[in-house]
């Protein structure tokens, strides 16, 4: 099966639609998942207090048309777990971000947003993170990346097709806000391919 990963989109709409639209381009028959942060909290985390807001409109953008491109399951972000915490609402959108899962299986793969793991250091990087699966997709940094066995591949290649094996590899999916980058994967062939949407 392919799967087409995204992430990172953080509430940009016309981003997004050039990304599906590239997806469906290049592969429609690809089930679409998200490594989360789907929206964009205008609250910091240095700006939260115990205030608690009643409209999603004043925690986070939301441009017209934006959630009803959101047909895909996502796994939950930073961004999603600061507006439930800063929210009390009856809005059914927030009932949909409390749903999202922390973490999706993909067969032999794994999605998680990342931002459970640890980063740190100049340049500001990962520094330790722990999975479950040989294989992990994940975002939060919203640089496209791998690394195997520790050891970070320098610069991916877009449009290159990299085989995966048994060791153990995390996979960036890059960022759909700004960069407009995301990730096919065929499951049956065990293959990874950066893709990145002018």
């Amino acid at each position: 099966m392919r799967y087409a990963i995204i992430g990172d989109i953080h509430s940009a709409k016309q981003d997004l639609e050039k990304v599906l639209a590239d997806i469906r381009k290049i592969a429609p028959d690809a089930a679409l998942v998200s490594t989360g942060d789907l929206f964009e909290c205008t609250i910091s985390k240095r700006r939260m207090t115990d205030k608690k807001f009643e409209f999603l409109t004043d925690v986070m953008l939301l441009p017209d048309g934006f959630v009803e491109l959101l047909t895909f399951p996502s796994v939950i972000g930073n961004q999603e777990e600061r507006i439930l915490f800063i929210t009390e609402t009856e809005d059914p959108l927030l009932g949909m971000l409390s749903a999202m899962p922390e973490r999706m299986e993909l067969g032999a793969a794994e999605i998680i947003h990342g931002h459970q793991f640890e980063w740190g250091g100049d340049p500001w990087s990962l520094l330790k993170a722990e999975v479950t699966k040989p294989l992990t997709f994940y975002g939060h940094s919203h640089r496209s990346g791998m690394i195997c066995e520790g050891v970070e591949d320098e610069q991916v290649n877009f449009g290159k097709t990299y085989k995966m094996d048994n060791r153990q590899t995390l996979v960036n999916v890059g960022a759909v806000i700004h960069d407009r980058e995301w990730v096919l994967y065929d499951s049956i062939s065990n293959t990874v391919m950066f893709m990145k949407t002018q």
